[in-house]
């Protein structure tokens, strides 16, 4: 279970990058039944370290309690900058030892600098997407996800997709009703679906006449037990199918197949977490139809089978 955090803070640290990590790991809320975690602002030798908005920050410790951590994070910092080699061996122990390796945004160049990115998926801000792949050429760089997961090592996008990556921490290390309820406090979406491409400069343009989908998303998430299609949807939209599917991608990122299949499994995670519902019934629930289309697409997603899951996640929380 994650109970320790070490946020490596390096010379020019980003302060939104590394605030994002103190928000989610290091704000106080058991008194609110939230999961606690000993957390660690650390530099390498312990001093303070400057910010790329200008000001300074005083750590907590140098490298110790990166030593120990269940989860050892690296913030965005300037690009580009060297990095002192006892960061880089406390990163290599971290993952030799099993613990969680996490970056935000230009974080990522940390890590693969480390070795961590070699044969590994990974991903970094869209602007440096390809430059990581040259430095890196045996990293399997997936530039258009806002996280990726590759066992142990946790790697996401720009800024806000830091949120992102936590929150899926908090619900994989501790269930999808404790990330949720984190998500709520944060003001922040408890899951955001699509990828990068839907802020890269120069999206698909936005015609005046396509109006928003967020009506349509809203109907979905209500309705995910129901078998639904795309001219079903284009036609709610009051858009022909093709033009819908053209919207839907450019408004999410993904295909309303792939957007609504992940709604599908996020939904069979809570039930399998908070409910004794048998899988058919979850799966009935959720909107898959049979347990077998259930196991499918769950399995591709999570990475485990909706029976190991709901074992595992029972064993985390004691229940």
């Amino acid at each position: 279970m994650l109970s320790s955090v070490a946020v490596l803070a390096l010379d020019r640290v980003a302060a939104f990058e590394l605030g994002v990590l103190a928000e989610v790991f290091g704000t106080d809320r058991t008194a609110d039944g939230f999961p606690g975690y000993r957390f660690h602002v650390c530099s390498p030798d312990g001093g303070p370290v400057r910010t790329t908005s200008g000001f300074q920050l005083t750590p907590h410790a140098d490298l110790g309690p990166a030593e120990e951590a269940d989860l050892v994070a690296v913030p965005a910092h300037e690009h580009g900058s060297t990095v002192p080699a006892p960061v880089l061996d406390v990163l290599r122990r971290a993952a030799d030892r099993g613990a969680y390796v996490f970056s935000v945004c230009s974080g990522a160049f940390v890590l693969g600098e480390a070795g961590l990115l070699d044969g590994r998926e990974c991903t970094t801000h869209w602007r440096y997407v390809d430059e990581l792949q040259r430095r890196h050429p045996t990293a399997k760089v997936r530039c258009n996800s806002l996280y990726v997961q590759d066992d142990r090592l946790i790697t996401s996008a720009g800024t806000a997709a830091g949120i992102d990556a936590c929150l899926h921490l908090v619900r994989q290390e501790h269930g999808s009703a404790t990330a949720t309820r984190l998500a709520r406090r944060m003001v922040v979406p408890p899951h955001r679906d699509g990828g990068q491409s839907q802020y890269v400069e120069a999206p698909i343009p936005r015609t005046p006449e396509a109006a928003t989908l967020e009506p349509v998303l809203e109907w979905l998430m209500r309705h995910l037990d129901r078998p639904v299609t795309v001219d079903e949807l284009a036609a709610r939209a009051g858009m022909a199918p093709r033009t819908f599917a053209r919207r839907f991608r450019a408004e999410t990122g993904t295909t309303p197949h792939d957007w609504l299949t992940n709604q599908r499994v996020l939904l069979a995670r809570r039930l399998l977490e908070e409910t004794r519902l048998s899988v058919e019934a979850v799966a009935d629930r959720a909107g898959f139809g049979d347990a077998a289309a259930l196991r499918h697409h769950f399995t591709r997603r999570v990475g485990a089978t909706p029976q190991t899951y709901r074992a595992t996640f029972r064993d985390r929380v004691g229940v």
